[in-house]
């Protein structure tokens, strides 16, 4: 454990046309990945699925710090100008310990959702959906209240949900049935803003929106993040300027490519072909 590197020689990169890492405990983070390209389209990719260890959702918190910190110097040492932390649980515990260790051009996906959430919602009343990791450190909670200290927060663990979709179990009368039971709470508790806040969701997110109801907004913090991270990399002039090439981008894999390759291609909104074995815990 801990590759950490020395904050001095953290995100030198000063080349526009290096990559961007991404990395989640499964295919997730293809979610954020596809929205930033479709914001900055001849970016690079670095992509890293910890299929070793997916789910993160029941993990302690200390064991997924320890994990994003590995992930996170792996891919600065691939030679990213930047890491997006493609999953809310690891953005709910490592976030602040990554940009100390490795420096401030590490991204995660709560605040960005927070904030969106905040301009949706028209009654104040919020729910997240989320594993049981993230609800427990209440990060969505701490992000919104933080923004707005009267807002009213549900938020709704939901431990089934990223299993099913690594299956591509994404309407079965099964993954229906989980899915009413998990939302039916949050409903009651009279929300008109749903945050989709683990990055697998985004896939469920048709089958969420019948049986929420037309009028609950769906937020996915995927697409906030992408404008967030397009925003820095424009301000410190680090977009690259190519045409897009899917040829460049390079996907690793800690465990079990087979997701990847599989319901990731759905994610990604491409194929995924060659995946790089990557085992950082020996």
């Amino acid at each position: 454990m801990g590759r950490t590197l020395c904050p001095a020689i953290c995100f030198t990169m000063t080349d526009p046309t290096a990559p961007i890492g991404v990395f989640d405990s499964g295919v997730g983070g293809l979610t954020v990945a596809r929205a930033l390209l479709h914001l900055l389209p001849g970016e690079r990719l670095l992509y890293f699925a910890d299929t070793a260890h997916v789910p993160y959702g029941p993990r302690p918190p200390e064991q997924i710090k320890d994990f994003a910190l590995d992930i996170s110097a792996f891919l600065i040492e691939q030679g990213a100008k930047a890491v997006i932390m493609g999953c809310n649980t690891s953005s709910a515990v490592a976030l602040e310990p990554a940009r100390e260790s490795h420096g401030p051009l590490i991204f995660g996906v709560i605040q960005p959702g927070a904030k969106a959430a905040l301009r949706a919602t028209r009654k104040s009343r919020i729910g997240v959906i989320a594993t049981q990791a993230t609800v427990s450190t209440a990060a969505y909670s701490s992000a919104l209240r933080g923004l707005k200290p009267a807002l009213e927060v549900i938020e709704q663990p939901c431990p089934e949900f990223v299993p099913l979709v690594e299956k591509g179990e994404l309407n079965s009368a099964h993954t229906r049935q989980v899915t009413n039971g998990y939302l039916e709470p949050v409903l009651q508790f009279g929300v008109d803003t749903v945050v989709l806040g683990c990055t697998q969701y985004p896939l469920l997110r048709p089958l969420i929106q019948e049986i929420a109801g037309p009028e609950i907004t769906l937020i996915d913090p995927a697409e906030e993040t992408a404008k967030e991270v397009a925003a820095a990399l424009r301000e410190a002039k680090l977009v690259n300027p190519g045409t897009p090439d899917a040829s460049a981008h390079r996907f690793f894999a800690s465990g079990d490519p087979t997701s990847i390759k599989t319901v990731g291609a759905r994610f990604l909104g491409q194929p995924i072909e060659n995946i790089e074995s990557a085992s950082l815990w020996k």
